[in-house]
């Protein structure tokens, strides 16, 4: 079955360490972007999440990523963890970022 636990990279190089997956499927840990549009420096933020445990391996997880020490956003990210043919777990996942404005008539722009 497919651990969360460790670190995990992805194509534009952002990581994430999820510290320890307990019994009940919830995780806590830092993600370490690669990439953003804040103005300060990036640093590694807190996540924490959820994963489905089932029998076949194969989970879906969901977490959020709290951007708090440089950014006034926050994004969630959900997926699912696939076991390839090599036996390296591979994790897909879709995302959205919100971001904070000064208004409600800009919260058109707000969501990525």
């Amino acid at each position: 079955p497919c651990n969360l636990t460790g670190w995990w990279e992805n194509d534009l190089g952002s990581r994430m360490q999820v510290f320890k997956v307990g019994n009940d499927g919830t995780f806590s840990g830092e993600y370490h972007t690669a990439v953003s549009s804040a103005k300060k420096a990036i640093q590694p933020s807190p996540l924490i999440g959820s994963q489905h445990l089932d029998e076949d391996g194969q989970c879906t997880f969901g977490f959020t990523v709290n951007w708090k020490k440089f950014s006034d956003s926050t994004a969630v990210f959900v997926g699912q963890c696939f076991s390839g043919d090599d036996g390296k777990d591979v994790l897909h996942t879709s995302w959205l970022l919100r971001e904070k404005v000064d208004s409600e008539s800009d919260d058109w722009k707000a969501t990525r």
